[in-house]
């Protein structure tokens, strides 16, 4: 009788560490599941991988996953009773100039918010925490008392003990071979026989490209990764560090970043990890195909790639050099383009998910566990986690373009994203149909889900050098620009191209009545348009749409950009089961321009036949210099303004007529900047499901006493009477050089009150603004706060519930 399990709730495909811990988590919740792994436990990346585990990150919901994981792995082995080695031996991050400093500043306060003890050093105090170091020629640096390292086949080994403890299944040798949709439900193929299951996960690590195209019939994509090679040597015995060592302990883990390597004791040797520029991809040519089976296998080694970096770390710890290598470790790792992984629902797959193509795996497979199986078993997660979220990326990631990607994170490994620093590898994806104009006028692009938008207009003579950007302080030589579009919109009238909006329609009999059930707030009237808002089960916000509205039951809806996926798989998976409505998705067959300004209609009256005098938020099927447009009375800028609407290829013409009759082309940093003056809120930046409805500032968006049931109805009832933990807040700061980035922390009387959700310098009110949350009993007019920026307390005042420029709505209703 065999005891191959032919059913159960949840199958794992991929049995490293990210497979187990999905596991562990998932029985936790009282779910069955059963793991497929082709060779043995560990196979993959997970067995070669160096099992350092730093708590550190400059993103909020890495930071958070990673802290998880070290929580979760200090206790597991006494949980589980399963012996790890597990060595806490601190770090220390080193720091060659200011802005290294003053990113580490940021993350000291985003881990304190989250209550780990990062300490800022200074160079004086390197050498008490790392004796055998040269500090000459250091700004200072990071000491995480967290970080250190742990045995990664033990982990997963723990990890898989603790999940069949709770039920779960493991089947090692077992290859998976195929998915099968039938109904509701996958059939998942193995050599041993079917397994049937409701929910499939693809964990299969630098294989899970090839497992994803399994799922293409039932609507999937390549998965977006490049496996890269990752070398690290372990040196022989080094006679001073044992004797040393013997005294003290082990030393804490080096990270150089600036120069790109860390370097960890082992044993009485060293192991140096380097993450070098002249790096290699694997299994990315014809000639270099990957095999079926690499499971503990290792490449070649090549550490002549790696020469200045070994020279680098021996000249900042001499003792390196002090005996031979004993050992080279050269495997496989995999990389998304922006070397964070994939975690959650599978872009356009029912009940599919992603937890794979992981670049530090070790640190976040904790965390990656808990998420996966919240996602799984709730369909939420407990922290917003956009950022690993497989849906950020859409069609424009070909392997062109995740090849150029993964090489250039990969050789950046430690590097700094600095607010107006665009990377330059695996771009013109995307081109709006007036691309070459803006070009010609001094656009100085972005990426935006792979759309190229300019953000800002550099004029002759202006740096436009990728050196000139890699800093956190808002000078620079975009800021004059920026502030003369600014005052174009504010004076005259700006054009601001704007490809790549996220488009759909949706019709049929009883549209109207099925998307008053989905949103939190009202429909607009016919002909008319407005923002709408879509809460979980928490009542928290999942996304924001506009609604221009057709006909009684025909609606289009646009959102950002980048939630194309997001929001698209949102309406599809709400759609009534019995197909009485159409959804289709129009993103890329239109194109926008926003013309704002208090010239806006002088602009528009001798190239549009439109009645310009329809009032704000109105809707109407009109020609501009002769191509037919939709013109929506709307801004972002908060402007007299419209959107408008066209169909790619009339573009160019509209785009000229508009440039002709005066209006000064603009970009994405100064509509930022004019937003946040607004307090107008950034998707995934304010409006994130790290809050609900009411918490974001949007009561008037929320109609409690409407008759159609929605989701987070009963939730936000609840709070409605119980009251709000903390509200949205507009804040204007006394900042330096520097304005609040994403989640800087709001303190008052020594205590972390709140966060900022986004911030910049508003030249209409010639101040820095932060959007935040805050504390409900801070959030009065009048408080006096402080929003630490790069390590600095700024002085901040809360501002009344209102926009900053023109309160009243005068300007955009004129």
């Amino acid at each position: 009788m065999s005891d191959f399990p032919t059913t159960t709730r949840v199958v794992i495909i991929g049995g490293g560490v990210v497979g187990a811990s999905c596991a562990y988590h998932i029985a936790k919740a009282g779910w069955d599941c059963v793991v497929l792994e082709k060779n043995e436990l560990t196979a993959g990346s997970t067995w070669h991988a160096a099992g350092n585990c730093p708590s550190f990150s400059s993103s909020w919901a890495i930071m958070n996953m990673q802290r998880y994981s070290l929580e979760l792995y200090r206790r597991l082995a006494d949980e589980v009773d399963y012996p790890m080695n597990y060595h806490v031996t601190g770090s220390v991050r080193l720091a060659h100039s200011k802005e290294r400093m003053q990113e580490f500043e940021r993350a000291r306060a985003m881990g304190r918010y989250q209550g780990l003890d990062l300490e800022m050093m200074a160079v004086s105090d390197m050498k008490d925490r790392y004796p055998f170091m040269e500090t000459h020629d250091l700004a200072g640096g990071l000491y995480d008392p967290d970080d250190g390292d742990i045995d990664p086949a033990q982990l997963t080994q723990a990890l898989a003990k603790g999940a069949r403890q709770m039920g779960a299944k493991f089947e090692r040798f077992c290859p998976a071979t195929g998915v099968t949709r039938k109904g509701d439900t996958w059939i998942v193929h193995t050599d041993k026989g079917d397994i049937t299951c409701e929910k499939v996960v693809n964990a299969a690590g630098y294989y899970a490209q090839r497992v994803g195209e399994w799922f293409k019939p039932y609507g999937g994509r390549t998965v977006p990764m490049t496996v890269m090679s990752h070398q690290y040597f372990l040196t022989e015995p080094v006679a001073e560090l044992e004797a040393w060592s013997k005294e003290n302990g082990k030393l804490p883990l080096l990270r150089d970043v600036d120069s790109s390597y860390y370097l960890r004791q082992e044993k009485y040797g060293l192991n140096l990890g380097p993450y070098e520029r002249n790096c290699k991809a694997h299994w990315v040519t014809p000639d270099d195909p990957m095999p079926d089976d690499f499971s503990f296998q290792l490449y070649p080694d090549d550490l002549e790639r790696l020469e200045w970096y070994i020279e680098d770390a021996m000249a900042r710890v001499p003792i390196l050099g002090a005996s031979g290598v004993g050992r080279v470790i050269n495997g496989p790792i995999p990389y998304a383009p922006d070397g964070l992984p994939l975690i959650g629902p599978m872009p356009g797959v029912p009940n599919a998910f992603e937890a794979c193509v992981f670049t530090f795996g070790i640190t976040q497979g904790g965390g990656a566990g808990k998420v996966l199986a919240e996602w799984v078993t709730e369909g939420k997660t407990e922290w917003d986690m956009w950022a690993v979220d497989p849906r950020r990326y859409t069609d424009y990631t070909d392997q062109d373009y995740c090849d150029q990607k993964a090489i250039e994170v990969y050789g950046h490994e430690y590097a700094m994203h600095f607010p107006h620093h665009e990377w330059p590898a695996g771009r013109d994806k995307k081109l709006s149909p007036v691309h070459d104009k803006i070009i010609a006028a001094g656009g100085v692009m972005g990426a935006y889900n792979g759309w190229e938008r300019a953000n800002w207009f550099a004029e002759p003579g202006d740096d436009t050098s990728e050196e000139s950007t890699q800093t956190w302080y808002r000078n620079g030589p975009w800021q004059q620009r920026i502030k003369e579009e600014c005052e174009a919109v504010r004076d005259h009238c700006g054009v601001l191209d704007l490809p790549g909006f996220s488009r759909f329609k949706v019709f049929g009999p009883g549209a109207d009545e099925w998307l008053r059930g989905q949103i939190t707030g009202a429909l607009p009237k016919i002909g008319r348009c407005g923002l709408i808002y879509f809460a979980d089960d928490r009542g928290r916000i999942l996304t924001e749409m506009t609604v221009a509205r057709e006909a009684e039951d025909r609606m289009i809806l646009v959102t950002a950009a980048a939630a194309q996926w997001h929001d698209g798989d949102l309406l599809k998976n709400r759609l009534p089961v019995d197909g009485s409505l159409t959804f289709e998705d129009w993103t890329t067959r239109m194109s926008t321009l926003i013309v704002t300004g208090p010239k806006a209609r002088d602009v528009l009256s001798g190239i549009s036949e439109g009645d310009l005098s329809l009032p704000w938020l109105s809707l109407q099927d009109t020609t501009v210099n002769g191509r037919w447009a939709a013109l929506v009375r709307l801004s972002f800028a908060g402007e007299l303004g419209w959107e408008i609407h066209a169909e790619n290829a009339d573009m160019p013409a509209i785009y000229d007529a508009v440039v002709a009759a005066g209006a000064k082309p603009f970009g994405m940093y100064a509509l930022n900047a004019l937003r946040l003056e607004k307090g107008y809120r950034a998707w995934k930046g304010d409006l994130s499901t790290d809050y609900t409805m009411f918490e974001g500032g949007l009561d008037r968006f929320v109609k409690l006493d409407k008759p159609q049931d929605f989701p987070g109805k009963a939730a936000l009832q609840n709070e409605k009477q119980q009251g709000s933990k903390k509200r949205f807040v507009t804040l204007l700061v006394d900042a330096g050089g520097c304005d609040a980035p994403y989640m800087s922390s709001i303190w008052h009387d020594g205590k972390v009150v709140g966060e900022t959700t986004s911030g910049g310098w508003g030249y209409r009110v010639n101040t820095s603004i932060a959007l935040g949350m805050l504390r409900t009993d801070l959030a009065q007019p009048g408080t006096e706060l402080q929003v630490e920026i790069y390590g600095e307390m700024c002085r901040a005042v809360v501002q009344e519930d209102q926009p900053l420029w023109d309160p009243q709505n005068e300007r955009l209703r004129a």
